[in-house]
């Protein structure tokens, strides 16, 4: 996903308004992301180099932005991450993505 300094500041503005109330104005996520909750699905993992998203390749990382994790893992997985493509536009999403993985190592950015 190629990436530009005007994408990755309109993503920052974008992730603010859209993202940070649940995976945190830092990239942090919520506490203890990796053991589900009392509705025994995950909170939202941090997407900073911390967490897995780095794990996930370009277009994995869009369609969960865009059309919500449960419909991407399917098989009746359940989880509280919306698809955001009603909301958001293609380029918008890849703006968001191209920020968050601004903020990467080197390394993690490369995987």
């Amino acid at each position: 996903m190629a990436s530009t300094a005007a994408a990755q500041e309109s993503g920052a503005v974008l992730y603010q308004e859209h993202c940070a109330v649940c995976h945190g104005a830092e990239l942090e996520g919520q506490p203890d992301w990796r053991s589900p909750g009392e509705n025994g699905r995950l909170p939202a993992p941090p997407h900073d180099a911390t967490g897995h998203t780095w794990h996930h390749d370009d277009d994995t990382l869009f369609r969960i932005t865009r059309d919500g994790t449960a419909a991407v893992v399917g098989g009746g997985y359940e989880s509280d991450m919306p698809g955001f493509g009603d909301v958001l536009s293609d380029s918008q999403i890849r703006g968001i993505l191209a920020f968050i993985k601004s903020t990467w190592p080197e390394e993690a950015r490369e995987h």
